[in-house]
């Protein structure tokens, strides 16, 4: 049998380049990590059960616990920004020039 060497990723770049992904979709792949590290802990402070906060983002329970378990395939960025916006937050964006821009 083939062994198979593991290979470490330290940041959202190497992980892109590893998975020969493009640089644009490391910056999706970070910013939702971001929005959905917040969303964790916003609902952890909250103190409300995942259904109080699908119902206030108007979305399925099931989803949000799905996001709240970091399984956002298929879940949209205006998804995960309603829900903050459903807990209070609004967001604010800063924008950089990244190293390996174009």
């Amino acid at each position: 049998m083939k062994r198979v060497k593991p290979v470490i990723a330290r940041n959202v770049e190497e992980l892109a380049r590893v998975l020969d992904l493009s640089p644009a979709d490391a910056v999706e792949i970070q910013t939702r990590s971001e929005i959905n590290d917040k969303i964790i802990q916003v609902v952890k402070e909250s103190g409300l059960t995942h259904a109080q906060v699908a119902r206030l983002a108007k979305t399925s329970r099931s989803r949000l616990t799905a996001i709240l378990n970091r399984n956002t395939t298929k879940v949209s960025t205006d998804l995960l920004l309603r829900i903050l916006g459903a807990l209070g937050y609004r967001t604010k964006m800063t924008f950089t020039r990244s190293r390996h821009a174009a």
